[in-house]
């Protein structure tokens, strides 16, 4: 492959939508046509890649072995432009974001699928590139992808590549009993900074110059999730990864599903200089934009502290912090005191601030 038709992937190189290059190898129709051409691209540039026994036969299913309890199932479709933005891409994001479904939800990830929607003319690099980041980010989220579905539409029909990935996992107890579970005194903890990934989404679709660029956090929380959850079974209560509506709809749906009111204090949310000055000068509040590698947690009252030394000894979640309580039902489902002291209700949001980011 010529380097010029590699560096249109790059950072440097981002365009949405995709600048289809007819001078270099592409998707054609004809690759979802169900011939040769369709083996040869399973073959050569998805399957070889991912490189797992259930995929080698090809068969209709693949064969899993009887899982130990209750099994999880969730599934997600990712159609976030640009495909590649700094901190990941649709490949890493399609995996984290499901893995993630499964472990915020009290389920041990196992296996995933994996159906890709091809635009006629994708260069057949960028395809390489996604797969390789898909296989990546399975080995390091130890799941499988286990079966598979490709299609190509003519050009024009979707925007380069969309993905879904449908996981399976299975539960161990205990499963935390969820945000109806939420009474006064809960405390209310988040991972990591708020809002990384839908600001470097935007700052890469608008061609922002920052130096440093921010990137998104998208990364599988599956591990320390699965600590937390060995050390303090049933004091966790409920927990939800950030991603659309970021923390404010999370915090919303909680107060709603238990009829209680979320109390939290905007100082005590951790947020680097650099994500905070790019807040400010954006004019957007991190509260309501995405992440992908961030959860917010709600654990019995007297275990905050030790789910904060659990949460700060990976580097997933190091700068994990207490950000609020339950309260008793009032007014506002959710308030926020900010930092000049004055409580406010935090707005639910009703649109996306940032449309396709994952």
């Amino acid at each position: 492959m010529p380097p010029e038709s590699v560096s249109r992937t790059n950072n440097e190189g981002l365009s949405c939508p995709i600048e289809l290059n007819r001078d270099v190898p592409h998707v054609t129709l004809a690759h979802g046509d169900g011939g040769r051409l369709t083996r040869q691209l399973v073959r050569e540039h998805i399957t070889n890649r991912l490189a797992n026994v259930h995929l080698q036969s090809l068969d209709d299913a693949a064969c899993l072995p009887q899982p130990v309890g209750p099994l999880a199932v969730t599934t997600d479709s990712f159609v976030v432009t640009p495909l590649f933005f700094p901190g990941g891409d649709i490949g890493s994001l399609a995996v984290y974001g499901t893995v993630n479904d499964l472990a915020v939800s009290g389920a041990h990830p196992c296996w995933l699928t994996l159906a890709l929607i091809l635009e006629e003319g994708l260069p057949l690099a960028v395809l390489d590139q996604v797969i390789a980041s898909v296989a990546s980010a399975a080995r390091r989220s130890d799941v499988a992808i286990v079966a598979g579905d490709t299609k190509v539409v003519p050009r024009g029909a979707v925007d380069g590549l969309f993905i879904n990935t449908t996981g399976i996992g299975v539960f161990h107890s205990p499963v935390p009993a969820g945000p109806k579970s939420l009474t006064p005194g809960d405390e209310l903890i988040i991972s990591g900074p708020v809002g990384q990934h839908g600001i470097a989404v935007m700052a890469a679709r608008e061609r922002l110059s920052f130096d440093p660029a921010p990137h998104s956090d998208s990364l599988p929380l599956v591990k320390p999730i699965r600590v937390l959850r060995e050390q303090l079974g049933s004091r966790v209560k409920a927990m939800r990864d950030a991603t659309r509506g970021g923390v404010a709809a999370v915090l919303h749906e909680w107060a709603e599903a238990a009829r209680v009111t979320l109390a939290v204090e905007q100082a005590t949310f951790p947020m680097p200089d650099e994500l905070r000055g790019l807040s400010e000068l954006l004019g957007v509040d991190p509260l309501y934009f995405a992440g992908e590698g961030v959860f917010l947690l709600a654990v019995e009252p007297g275990a905050c502290e030790a789910a904060l030394a659990i949460l700060r000894c990976h580097p997933e979640s190091k700068l994990a912090a207490r950000v609020g309580e339950v309260q008793a039902q009032q007014r506002f489902p959710v308030t926020i005191r900010r930092a000049l002291g004055t409580t406010q209700p935090l707005d639910e949001p009703t649109t996306a601030l940032l449309p396709r980011i994952c």
